[in-house]
């Protein structure tokens, strides 16, 4: 896919809306205020339900892992949330990994012609995800169908606007502050809800057994607290090589390679191919005759009525597709177990089993912990392709560092000025590193959902990576503007 049939392309997409850029750099006040303003529309669409839907919804767990991922809230207008803006994303690298579309991401041109591809195809895929949410939420009246379908594409599409403003105007992407916002509020909500149902109705029902149930209550915030400390530790593991500035001697410093290299990206873009696989295969519950057993064999979709609030469920209860992705053979994500108990979750997590029919007949039940296996497995390998894929992508790779460092003047001590040296030094850390951080990321993920930790580890281990993310750069932010340099960077 050459620049001539990308330039057609873009030229068709012209007509699509796009925020355009500052007239000049913001200061850091300006950009916290910004900020500021889109987090307050953000959460304004967070709390408001879409009209038709049952009202049930938003208290629904089936949809917990879902919200955390892609920074939604089910039933409200942000129902989709982040998700087009991640798979577009993901379809375009993909595109670009397997060189059908070549791109120079260092020439603004095309990198601008690139990012209107972007979006439309994010707004694209808003469009065909609202009608899947819409087909899956349980509706107070079917008839309500389009109404539904047409608010969540109003609250994608307005979300995707969102997120560039905030590339532009505000501190980090908006992909990140909406998922730390969405974990903050599932935290919060779920410490409130220890609180009163957990703590306060254990000790209300009074017995021997009432306080020691009352502490175990608080079993989720400290798996919580937990899992927040380890990610921390792990973030502040790095290496540093040693660099000399070739144009003044004596002059040297430090090259920092982290080992989460890639941060928090692969287990994001796992983690909402995983949810998104899953909920695009819903449909499969409907097929009947002589498909149906593939149908299951793919994904067992159960329908479950909502009682009085009317309308049905959708919960992924077998198949292949449940093996692969972080749901409970009872409908539920594996947090919280504050709703359970923790008995009796751990209990069905180990004695528990998920039906799997096979395409010739008969159903084969596979025992909840291979289940967990098959997830940690499939979601470390996600991690690990993404991983890669991420570090060539974003010009992370050993080489382009080489050439950067080069092109800036810096060298490593003790060995002559060239590109090719750096490269090779670099290739015996970056590799590994990528595939051994993507390893951890996915573990303390798979591990820390199993826990029930409050806002799931997979939230937990998002949110911290963010923070830290946007801790650097405002430290950055801070450092440039306190030096006068604002001005020079556009």
């Amino acid at each position: 896919m050459n620049l001539g049939f990308l330039n057609r392309l873009s030229a068709v997409l012209s007509v699509v809306p796009h925020i355009r850029k500052p007239h000049e750099p913001l200061s850091f006040r300006q950009k916290l205020k910004w900020t500021a303003i889109i987090m307050s529309l953000y959460f304004i669409l967070f709390s408001t339900p879409a009209f038709g839907v049952n009202k049930t919804t938003l208290q629904n767990p089936v949809f917990q892992l879902l919200n955390i991922v892609f920074a939604s809230r089910t039933g409200t207008l942000i129902t989709v949330g982040i998700s087009p803006i991640v798979l577009a994303s993901i379809v375009l690298q993909f595109l670009q990994g397997a060189e059908l579309l070549k791109i120079d991401m260092s020439n603004p041109y095309e990198k601008g012609k690139f990012q209107t591809i972007q979006k439309s195809a994010a707004i694209a895929i808003a469009l065909v995800e609202s009608a899947i949410f819409a087909n899956s939420l349980p509706l107070i009246n079917p008839s309500f169908f389009g109404i539904v379908a047409i608010q969540l594409a109003l609250g994608a599409i307005i979300v995707i606007y969102l997120d560039e403003t905030m590339v532009k105007y505000g501190i980090t992407s908006g992909i990140n502050l909406f998922i730390a916002g969405g974990v903050a509020f599932a935290i919060v909500a779920g410490t409130i809800n220890i609180l009163l149902v957990g703590a306060i109705g254990q000790i209300a029902q009074g017995g021997s057994s009432a306080l020691p149930n009352a502490i175990l209550a608080f079993g989720s915030l400290f798996f919580a607290i937990l899992v927040m400390l380890i990610c921390i530790y792990v973030y502040d593991i790095k290496i540093e090589l040693p660099l000399a500035f070739s144009q003044a001697r004596g002059v040297g410093g430090r090259l920092p390679i982290p080992f989460l290299y890639v941060s928090v990206l692969p287990v994001i873009l796992a983690s909402s191919l995983i949810a998104s696989t899953t909920l695009w295969f819903s449909f499969l519950s409907g097929v009947t005759g002589q498909y149906a057993q593939i149908a299951h064999f793919i994904g067992y979709y159960q329908v479950n009525a909502n009682g009085a609030g009317g309308g049905t469920t959708k919960a992924l209860t077998g198949g292949i597709l449940y093996l692969i992705a972080p749901t409970f053979n009872i409908g539920e994500p594996y947090p919280p177990p504050y709703g359970i108990g923790y008995g009796a979750y751990f209990n069905n997590l180990l004695a528990g089993v998920s039906p799997l029919y096979v395409p010739w007949g008969g159903v084969v039940y596979v025992p909840e912990w291979v289940h967990i296996i098959t997830y940690t497995i499939v979601l470390i390998i996600l991690c690990i392709i993404f991983g890669k894929f991420w570090v060539e992508m974003t010009g992370q790779s050993p080489k382009n560092m080489a050439d950067q460092l080069q092109s800036v003047g810096w060298q490593i001590p003790g060995f002559r000025r060239d590109p090719r040296i750096i490269e090779s030094i670099l290739n015996k850390y970056i590799p590994t590193i990528t595939v051994l951080g993507s390893i951890v990321v996915a573990l303390l993920a798979a591990v820390a959902n199993l826990t029930g930790a409050i806002g799931t580890g997979m939230g937990i281990l998002l949110t911290v990576g963010i923070m830290y993310m946007v801790y650097r750069q405002l430290e950055q932010e801070n450092v440039i503007e306190s030096s006068g340099l604002e001005k020079y960077i556009s």
